[in-house]
């Protein structure tokens, strides 16, 4: 599936549920709580938090979902900013392959 028609199914879906009446700076708050999840499996995996020290060691499986999840609230909300990604993407890339030509400096 091409990033647009992702972006085109979820419009569809946040339309059947009236979601896209939620403000962009909630949708922000939304998706920095999901990355912060993503950040949570982050920590257990380099040892920085462990189930010794008295945290819950989140579920690994649970994993691709959260980030499924945060690019749906940041494709939401590129939606509620009229933001065209796809478009958007391709000037950038293009922008960082001038910025950062090819050689052994970056690796």
């Amino acid at each position: 599936m091409e990033l647009n028609e992702i972006i085109e199914s979820l419009r569809l879906f946040l339309e059947e549920l009236n979601w896209l009446e939620y403000s962009p700076n909630d949708v922000f708050i939304h998706l920095v709580e999901e990355l912060g999840e993503i950040g949570k499996h982050l920590i257990f995996t380099t040892g920085y938090k462990n189930e010794e020290q008295g945290h819950k060691k989140p579920n690994r499986e649970e994993l691709p979902r959260e980030f499924a999840q945060a690019f749906s609230l940041f494709l939401q909300l590129c939606i509620l900013l009229n933001i065209d990604l796809e478009e958007a993407w391709l000037k950038e890339i293009e922008i960082m392959r001038k910025r950062f030509p090819p050689n052994d400096k970056y690796k």
